[in-house]
């Protein structure tokens, strides 16, 4: 086993709720070492945000933001190191996400920031990033990419899985256990996305707490059933989907014709949210026995699992929890595994996913 055995991946995804970072190990076993949830500054994070929209000055706000996350995983990364007092030389190397402030497939292609030479420099550690846009160069729709880890690490031979993320977009994963057949993965629609925004506009809130506020309300089926008619939930995939699509403007030009209440409207999205992702899965995963295994924020929301599990009632519905991934941290482990893929000269994406020509290796390496 090589004395750098270590790797620390960095997450910070649509939901913007928190940077997540682990150190993990993947020889002999796969474990999480350590973890860390570092808070996203409310002036940076309205940044992001208007980043993920066309604004004025766009190319120095960038500039800006790129440089501020840079130092801000830095800074994530070495509480991570300093609080679980891990040594830097047992380090092979760090794999950041970056933040996505664009992800447009349609016009080939993906942007995200958050400089990864800061990291390399205040770490001392090699960083790679950059993971999205080989894809897209040799295709394919740049996500989602973590299928290849989920492959690697919750592949069963004995039962048909679904692995569902549900952070700021949903993504799923389908593991057929006859390896021989191809996997599948495409973001479904919304996550968390559209309920968080609802819920900070009308109650200063970040989420929806286990759906107590949805709950409270009662879905309005013909405002769902018009955000159902977007053409986005009627592609076949490859597919994949971010904020440029759904988003509080967004939200906001579907509603206005409707007089509904705040927590009705919570109700109808978290509906949205669940019935999308049953739609998919009933109309682009082949087998109907299988075993639904959900990780993200959303995997924390009893009344959205409760909907999941009604609407796929031949499905096993369980968090990752028990597989020894945990729900919160699988997305940081997928680029913690996708920077020693990099490393290793071995391929990160799957054609059968995004739709790229061939498999590539992902991945920009910046020597510490």
């Amino acid at each position: 086993m090589s004395e750098a055995d270590l790797y620390i991946g960095i997450m910070s995804g649509t939901s913007l709720d928190g940077i997540d970072v682990l150190a993990a190990r993947f020889t002999p076993n796969f474990e999480i070492i350590a973890s860390h949830s570092e808070p996203i500054p409310p002036k940076l994070k309205q940044q992001i945000l208007r980043l993920t929209q066309p604004g004025n000055n766009e190319i120095d706000l960038m500039g800006e933001t790129d440089v501020a996350l840079g130092h801000l995983f830095s800074q994530a990364a070495n509480t991570l190191i300093r609080s679980s007092n891990l040594s830097i030389e047992k380090i092979r190397a760090i794999g950041c996400h970056g933040q996505t402030i664009r992800h447009r497939p349609e016009l080939n292609f993906t942007l995200q920031i958050g400089d990864a030479n800061i990291i390399a420099e205040q770490t001392g550690i090699t960083t790679v990033a950059d993971f999205r846009r080989r894809d897209i160069a040799a295709g394919g729709q740049g996500a989602p990419l973590v299928p290849a880890f989920h492959q690697a690490m919750l592949h069963s031979t004995s039962i048909d899985r679904v692995l569902l993320n549900i952070g700021g977009m949903a993504n799923l994963t389908y593991l057929p256990a006859n390896s021989s057949s191809d996997i599948l993965g495409f973001d479904t629609g919304p996550g968390n996305v559209l309920m968080d925004a609802w819920i900070s506009t009308h109650q200063q809130r970040p989420y929806d707490t286990n759906g107590l506020w949805a709950a409270s309300g009662n879905c309005n089926h013909k405002l769902l059933e018009q955000l159902l008619a977007l053409h986005y939930f009627h592609e076949a995939p490859p597919k994949s989907t971010g904020r440029e699509q759904f988003n509080l403007n967004w939200l906001q030009e579907q509603i206005q014709q409707f007089s509904i209440s705040a927590q009705d409207i919570q109700a109808t999205l978290l509906e949205l949210t669940a019935l999308s992702i049953a739609n998919c899965i009933n109309d682009h995963i082949p087998s109907k026995n299988f075993e639904l295994l959900v990780c993200g924020g959303g995997s924390r929301n009893g009344k959205l699992m409760e909907r999941i599990s009604y609407l796929l009632p031949k499905a096993t519905v369980d968090t990752t929890d028990h597989t020894g991934i945990d729900a919160d941290w699988m997305e940081a482990a997928a680029f913690a595994w996708l920077a020693k893929q990099c490393l290793a000269g071995n391929t990160g994406n799957r054609t059968s996913v995004t739709g790229a020509k061939g498999e590539r290796i992902l991945g920009a390496i910046y020597q510490a």
